[in-house]
């Protein structure tokens, strides 16, 4: 997605020789923004393949303790092999000495009941080392199982995001252009609305136009019961100077969450437990606020959409 999000600027930079410097700068701010977007999924990429390395790690340290099961047991087996063919020829010896001498007779009979005695023991071992061996091997069965699950179910929950971004981009197709945009990226889905199309300066009342967004999002989540979603409200670094019912940009972007929760509760098939609103003030900056533009960006409302993960916690566990 990055790079054909540089290839469409840069094309598009060529094409329009003649673009203002604000069109320019916007482009150089998109890119800047992109670029962090990139690190943080290099960074989350990197996570998963950190775990996923761990249960490679245990799955070999199995693996190896199979082995050497297998080892021992071919051990015990070789030596299991070779003293049955001795008593046999101590047998043989035997019968042959019956007829010359009981004293012969006496001492060929002990070590036939020493070897007896170690063959019985040795047979013993085997069948320890035996158990023990198709112990390890139900447990290598069990956790590659588990692991198998635990891949499908996190594909699984992937492919739902990846349809859960489409419906919603589908859903909002008509406020593209006004500040908001739909991505997937880090196994979640990111709904980012600026102030522009929600509310007025300084103000927490969702406009007609933003209400419309919202509760075409809404009858998205409805759909979508086991999502849970975290209503983010984001400010720029310009203190709040309105009226005493608001201290400062914390509560600001606080009571703007807040205010996209209550339309959403408004739709009565969305669980109010999967909703959480938050105030994150001017200290998750999405542009630099040293630009009109880049303020504006700053200013917005982002629904962070997370799956359900109990299941997968739960097989991490049992690995």
């Amino acid at each position: 997605m990055f790079k054909k999000a540089i290839l469409g600027i840069t094309g598009f930079i060529l094409v329009a020789s003649c673009v203002s410097s604000k069109v320019y700068n916007d482009l150089e701010e998109r890119y800047a923004s992109l670029k962090e977007e990139r690190n943080a999924l290099a960074d989350e990429n990197q996570e998963l393949k950190t775990a996923n390395n761990g249960l490679e790690n245990d799955l070999a340290a199995l693996q190896k303790a199979h082995d050497d099961a297998v080892s021992e047991r071919d051990r015990l087996r070789q030596e299991y092999t070779a003293a049955k063919k001795n008593l046999e020829n101590l047998q043989e010896s035997y019968n042959a000495l019956e007829k010359n001498s009981s004293a012969a007779i006496a001492e060929n009979s002990k070590k036939n009941r020493e070897l007896l005695a170690e063959l019985e023991t040795k047979e013993n071992a085997l069948a320890r080392e035996s158990a023990r061996l198709e112990e390890l091997k139900k447990q290598l069965e069990a956790r590659s199982r588990r692991v198998d699950e635990l891949e499908s179910l996190i594909a699984s929950k992937e492919e739902a995001m990846k349809n859960l971004k489409d419906a919603i981009s589908k859903a909002l197709l008509d406020f593209e252009g006004n500040g908001l945009t739909v991505e997937h990226r880090d196994g979640k889905v990111y709904v980012s609305m600026e102030n522009k199309l929600l509310f007025e300066s300084g103000s927490w009342a969702v406009g007609s136009e933003g209400r419309r967004a919202v509760a075409e999002l809404g009858k998205v989540l409805a759909q979508n019961p086991d999502i849970s979603v975290l209503i983010e409200g984001h400010t720029d670094n310009v203190p709040y100077r309105g009226n005493g019912q608001i201290q400062d940009n914390w509560d600001l972007s606080t009571k703007r969450a807040t205010a996209i929760v209550h339309i959403l509760r408004e739709n009565p098939n969305i669980n109010p437990q999967n909703l959480t609103a938050a105030g994150r003030s001017e200290y998750a900056p999405v542009a630099t606020n040293k630009t009109t533009q880049g303020k504006a960006k700053n200013r917005r409302i982002e629904v962070i959409l997370t799956p359900k993960l109990d299941e997968v916690t739960r097989l991490l566990n049992e690995i």
